[in-house]
C-alpha cells in the first residue's frame, strides 16, 4: 500500500472531536478509527501494539542495531476539528495541478487568488475535498506518513536505526490530546509530532493558550413593560465582545501577535454564554490578556450589578520553547539536518496555534512539530499535495537514520 492509498483510507472515518464533551475520547466514533489503526499496525508488523481505554495507541519498531541508540518517537492525532463536518468525506486527486482554479462543488472554488499557497504546489498532485467537508489531513496525513515510514524501514533493513516508538491519540483539536498521554509508557528520550502545515515547517515555539467561558445573567421582562426592569443579555453579550480590541483578533494578527478569538456565542434575553480562546507567544503578555478579560467582566459588573458577568479561565498549554531551549536544541538540529539531507528547505517558525508536543514537552518529553503537508485546515478548502506527504515520510526516515549515525 502506498501513502496515498493509506491516507485516503483514513479519510473515510469520521473522527470529529467535541469540545463540550466530558468523555475521553470526546466522541465514541474516534475509537472506531483507533481500532482500525491498531489492526493495521499489527498487520504491518509493528510490535507492542496496544491501545488503552481512552483511545491512546502505542506501537514499536524494534531497533535493527545492537548498539545503544536513543529511543525516539513520532506522534500524530486522529481526531478532526469540530469546526467543519468530517463525515462522508469525498476526496479526489487533482493530478499535476496547473495553477488555476479548482472547482470543488457548485459555488465552492479553491482558487490561488484567495489561497496563493496553491501556487507553491503547481505541477503536484493535490488531494482536495468536494467542498462540503474538511479533508482530515490534520492530522491523518501525519498518521499516514508515520505508518508508511515504519513500513519502509522494515522493508529496508540496510538503513540502521534504534528503537522507534509511534503513538496516535484522540482529542488534539480540543486541546486535550496530551492530557492522558502516557509519557513513561512511551519511553522515548525525545519525539516529534507530525502535525505541521506546508513543506519544511519545523516548529518549537507555540502559543500559550487558555479558554475563557463568559456567562451573562440578564433579566427577562415582557418588552411592553420592560422600562427600568429588563437587562437584555443579548445586548450585554455584544457589549462585552466589543470591549475586546478588534485589532487583536485572529483575522487581524500574524507572526508573534496574540489574540482573543470568539469561537461561540449562545444568548437570549435572560442568559448569555460566550466562548473565547486566548493566545500569545509571550508568557507575560498571555497573563496580561487573561487579566484584561477579567477586568472587562468587572467593568460590566460595576455597570450592571455584581454577578451579571462571570468568567471561567482555564489554561490549556504553554509555549514549548522554554523547554526545548533548556538543553534540548539538539532535537531541533537533528530535524533540520534530516530535512536538508532529503532536499527539503527547513522553515523554522513559531506555530500560531498549538500541538500535543507543547504539553508533552512540559511533561518531560521534548517534542517539536514537523510539517505533515496539509494546508487550509479545518474547512472545505483543505488540501494536501501527495508529494508533500512523501517528503514528510522521507524526513521521518532520515531522522531515524541520523539518530543512529552522526549528524555530519
Amino acid at each position: 500500500m502506498n501513502i496515498t492509498e493509506r491516507f485516503l483510507n483514513y479519510t473515510q472515518f469520521d473522527t470529529q472531536s467535541a469540545e463540550e464533551s466530558q468523555t475521553v475520547p470526546s466522541t465514541p466514533k474516534q475509537l472506531i478509527f483507533a481500532r482500525f489503526l491498531m489492526e493495521e499496525l499489527q498487520r504491518e508488523g509493528l510490535k507492542d501494539v496496544e491501545m488503552d481505554d481512552k483511545g491512546y495507541l502505542y506501537a514499536t519498531l524494534p531497533a535493527n542495531v545492537a548498539t545503544d541508540v536513543p529511543t525516539i518517537g513520532f506522534i500524530s492525532h486522529y481526531d478532526t476539528s469540530p469546526d467543519c463536518s468530517g463525515a462522508n468525506i469525498k476526496p479526489r486527486i487533482v493530478e499535476q495541478y496547473d495553477g488555476g482554479d479548482i472547482t470543488l462543488s457548485e459555488g465552492m472554488v479553491l482558487s490561488p487568488k484567495k489561497f496563493p499557497e496553491l501556487l507553491g504546489h503547481k505541477g503536484e498532485d493535490l488531494i482536495v475535498t468536494d467542498g462540503h467537508t474538511l479533508l482530515g489531513a490534520d492530522d491523518k496525513a501525519g498518521i499516514a506518513e508515520i505508518v508508511q515510514a515504519m513500513t519502509w524501514l522494515q522493508e529496508h533493513p540496510e538503513v540502521k536505526h534504534g528503537k522507534i516508538r509511534v503513538a496516535f491519540n484522540p482529542d488534539e483539536e480540543i486541546g486535550m490530546g496530551a492530557h492522558h498521554f502516557d509519557v513513561e509508557k512511551f519511553g522515548c528520550q525525545w519525539a516529534y509530532t507530525m502535525d505541521g502545515g506546508d513543506v519544511g515547517e519545523l516548529e518549537y515555539e507555540n502559543f500559550n493558550a487558555a479558554s475563557a467561558k463568559v456567562s451573562i445573567k440578564g433579566v427577562s421582562v415582557h418588552p411592553g413593560y420592560a422600562k427600568g426592569k429588563m437587562v437584555n443579555a443579548n445586548a450585554l453579550a455584544a457589549e462585552f465582545a466589543e470591549m475586546l480590541p478588534a485589532s487583536e483578533r485572529p483575522e487581524t494578527t500574524e507572526g508573534y501577535e496574540g489574540f482573543y478569538h470568539l469561537i461561540g456565542m449562545q444568548t437570549n434575553t435572560e442568559t448569555g454564554k460566550l466562548s473565547y480562546i486566548i493566545r500569545d507567544h509571550d508568557r507575560k503578555k498571555f497573563e496580561e490578556r487573561k487579566r484584561f478579560v477579567e477586568a472587562c467582566a468587572q467593568a460590566m459588573n460595576e455597570k450592571y450589578g455584581e454577578g451579571t458577568v462571570t468568567v471561567e479561565l482555564k489554561d490549556q498549554y504553554y509555549n514549548m520553547r522554554e523547554r526545548i531551549e533548556d538543553g534540548n536544541m539538539h532535537v531541533v538540529d537533528l530535524a533540520v539536518r534530516a530535512m536538508q539531507l532529503v532536499g527539503v528547505v527547513p522553515q523554522v517558525k513559531p506555530i500560531r496555534g498549538g500541538t500535543d508536543g507543547a504539553q508533552l514537552s512540559f511533561k518531560g518529553l521534548p517534542c517539536p512539530n514537523i510539517f505533515a503537508g496539509g494546508l487550509n485546515f479545518h474547512g472545505p478548502f483543505e488540501f494536501v499535495p501527495i508529494q508533500s506527504m512523501e517528503k514528510a515520510m522521507n524526513v521521518i526516515i532520515k531522522i531515524c537514520e541520523l539518530t543512529y549515525g552522526p549528524l555530519s
